[in-house]
């Protein structure tokens, strides 16, 4: 997660669109696991500019983040000066770093990295035994793929002409296998942004055993 992100730029430090759609479901998620936000600690591995993190961190979640892209840091530390958000990358041992955490976060990421094996075992490593790991990745599945063909609009989807866009394409089958070969146990799915046929994106909640 370094050549493919760390040119990333960013307009503001505001949540990005999809997490319209995703921050609540992810807050479900959160309020649904731990009783207490002022006792639970996340890491948003992937934070951005740290829109993410500022929403939860409102909620009275104890949030830490990493990118490995100067630019959203920079402007992650001014919009949220307050907020822990540090330059990091997902292929690094942050777990020496950081230590572990009840939940760690990463939202419309994996879809980015080349390399989500050790990805997810970073991630893997972040979360406390019995803890969870919270990721989300635009969805892909046979009727949406079918409605996209269709319609004519893969292009538009798949944004090949994109800097630094997609280049990975998760359904829940693949990410589940991603999860469950790193050690994760009990991945459930939550899908956002339309009917669950047609999700914009899927999360991916996995525990971590204890």
């Amino acid at each position: 997660m370094s050549i493919e992100l760390d040119a990333t730029t960013y307009v503001h430090a505001k949540p990005a669109t999809a997490h319209s759609y995703i921050l609540p479901a992810v807050v479900d998620v959160l309020e649904n696991s731990f009783h207490q936000a002022n006792e639970t600690s996340v890491f948003d591995l992937g934070c951005g500019a740290g829109g993410a993190a500022a929403v939860l961190a409102g909620k009275g979640y104890d949030v830490i983040g990493v990118d490995p892209s100067e630019d959203g840091i920079a402007k992650a530390r001014t919009a949220h000066p307050d907020l822990p958000l540090e330059i990091g990358s997902g292929y690094e041992d942050l777990s020496s770093r950081y230590g572990t955490f009840d939940a760690v976060i990463s939202l419309e990421v994996v879809e980015h990295v080349y390399d989500p094996k050790a990805f997810s075992a970073t991630m893997y490593d972040l979360v406390r035994p019995g803890g969870i790991a919270v990721m989300s990745t635009p969805f892909h599945g046979y009727w949406k793929n079918l409605a996209l063909a269709v319609s004519g609009k893969m292009d538009d989807h798949f944004m090949p002409l994109k800097d630094h866009g997609h280049i990975k394409f998760w359904s829940p089958e693949t990410l589940s296998t991603l999860l469950h070969e790193t050690g994760f146990e009990d991945v459930d799915f939550e899908y956002v942004g339309r009917i669950p046929l047609l999700a914009k994106s899927m999360i991916a909640i996995a525990q971590k055993p204890h």
